[in-house]
């Protein structure tokens, strides 16, 4: 049996992200998930750009603000205290948009982790 307590104030934001990302996993010592918190501002987007993964799952837990996610079936709108979810090879774009109000915070998870998984989408491709 294994337990940890991280305090995420601690964890210090990653450089070179479109928004404030600070990623859990390895802190949490986690093998079997990603675990990321992100806060991204009006007009930033998180994580990262339109994209999709090969074999993870990936869910956004919406913890203030509202999340905005594009899909090639349209957009989406994610409430405080909802969840997004995508399945593997599911195109998709999440961000705050310009006009909006407030940040919005949200933690993501992911399974299987991968860190090479994420591949670019282009709509214009379609």
């Amino acid at each position: 049996m294994g337990y940890r307590v991280v305090d995420t104030e601690t964890v210090q934001p990653a450089e070179g992200r479109p928004c404030e990302y600070r990623g859990l996993t390895e802190p949490a010592d986690l093998s079997q998930l990603a675990l990321n918190y992100f806060c991204a501002e009006p007009g930033e987007q998180a994580p990262l750009a339109y994209h999709y993964h090969e074999t993870q799952e990936e869910a956004f837990y919406v913890l203030s603000g509202t999340l905005h996610v594009e899909t090639p079936e349209g957009d989406l709108t994610v409430p405080e205290g909802s969840l997004f979810a995508a399945d593997p090879e599911s195109p998709h774009r999440a961000y705050n948009p310009e006009d909006a109000d407030d940040a919005v915070e949200l933690l993501a998870v992911g399974a299987p982790p991968a860190d090479d998984d994420a591949v670019p989408y282009d709509p214009e491709d379609e």
